[in-house]
């Protein structure tokens, strides 16, 4: 109601331009305010998209090198340039794919390496070493893979991956689009979960609640790269959706939705973690907060992905008054990513409807 509210008073005002708004100023402090070390400096986009390309060329810009660093099973946009970064093949269309190098993704489930943070890492380096010119623009990854399957990182890979990196040149790169905001619970953003600062974070979806708003957050010094033309976006941090995310991000505070999310989170864990033990199907109970994931196999020792399953099981979900997502590559995972306002009754309901459907496998 208090977005609505606010959007509506904004349009009431009769004008769309900012120069006669205060709004996106005040927003850009509020989000400043939410972030560590010197990331200050605050550029409105309309998605999450438009923040990855904005990222990319800001990195690009600052080094001076073109080659960018991603994760296999990452999702970052869908346009020409963020298309690139992208490291799943549903999503990518046949066309030039830029000065991308996709690295192993250090998922503790299904990654060659388990959970070892400094193997993955490891071979960032040697990709960089034998794989580029040894100089790199930046590195970019989700701390929770959204799209790919709620995929937490290895712990502590993050910490690794960007000392390489930054001694390579780059500029490194957090995608907030979907863990930001207090979602994980245990954090306001998903990077902090691995204990690093990036020098660019970007973030969409959840401060806008539905309006189209997205924003970059940098440095002043490599925001200055940006002086060396004029950088501007029509509609990216219009008085509307300004006023809108404002009042998101007053309303995460007030009703304590971080600690929510960290509270109903560990209930409906804990119920997933019961219903694995029930069904031989659930491989894998993952993620933090209500940004879980749930993964589906026909053989546990295998981890063969139960693609046809979860598509039947999506349908009785579904006919159960149950919505969710399908991620990762094979569509073998359920991503449970519901508003931060989800409750445990809702947790429950959620997880008797999955052991209801799931009793006919």
């Amino acid at each position: 109601y208090r977005q609505r509210r606010a959007g509506a008073d904004q349009v009431a005002s009769a004008h769309h331009h900012h120069i006669l708004a205060s709004c996106h100023s005040r927003v850009a402090e509020a989000l400043a305010s939410k972030m560590p070390g010197n990331l200050k400096v605050v550029y409105f986009v309309n998605s999450g998209t438009e923040a990855n390309e904005l990222a990319m060329l800001m990195a690009r810009l600052y080094s001076g090198n073109l080659g960018m660093v991603a994760l296999r099973n990452g999702y970052h946009g869908g346009s020409a340039g963020t298309i690139g970064l992208t490291g799943l093949q549903t999503w990518k269309y046949p066309i030039p794919q830029g000065e991308i190098h996709h690295v192993m993704n250090p998922d503790p489930y299904r990654g060659a390496f388990g959970s070892d943070a400094a193997a993955y890492a490891r071979e960032v380096e040697e990709h960089i070493n034998f794989g580029s010119s040894g100089r790199v623009g930046g590195f970019i990854a989700e701390t929770f893979q959204g799209v790919g399957g709620t995929v937490e990182l290895a712990p502590g890979y993050l910490k690794s991956v960007y000392d390489t990196v930054r001694k390579a040149g780059g500029v490194c790169i957090a995608d907030e689009v979907q863990s930001g905001f207090g979602r994980t619970g245990s954090n306001y953003w998903g990077f902090q979960t691995q204990d690093v600062i990036p020098d660019i974070v970007t973030m969409a979806k959840g401060i806008g609640n539905g309006l189209p708003l997205g924003a970059v957050v940098t440095t002043p010094e490599i925001a200055s790269v940006m002086a060396q033309k004029i950088q501007f976006n029509t509609f990216g941090g219009n008085p509307v959706c300004s006023a809108g995310g404002l009042a998101v991000l007053k309303v995460l505070d007030k009703e304590k939705r971080q600690a929510h999310c960290a509270d109903v989170g560990t209930h409906l864990v804990e119920r997933l973690k019961s219903l694995q033990q029930k069904h031989e199907i659930i491989g894998d109970v993952r993620g933090r907060g209500l940004m879980l994931g749930v993964e589906l196999v026909t053989d546990r020792t295998e981890k063969t992905p139960a693609k046809a399953e979860t598509a039947v099981l999506f349908e009785k979900l579904k006919d159960l008054g149950v919505l969710l997502g399908k991620g990762g590559l094979h569509g073998n995972v359920f991503r449970i990513k519901p508003p931060m306002c989800f409750s445990k009754d809702d947790a429950d309901f959620l997880v008797d409807a999955m052991d209801y459907a799931m009793s006919g496998f």
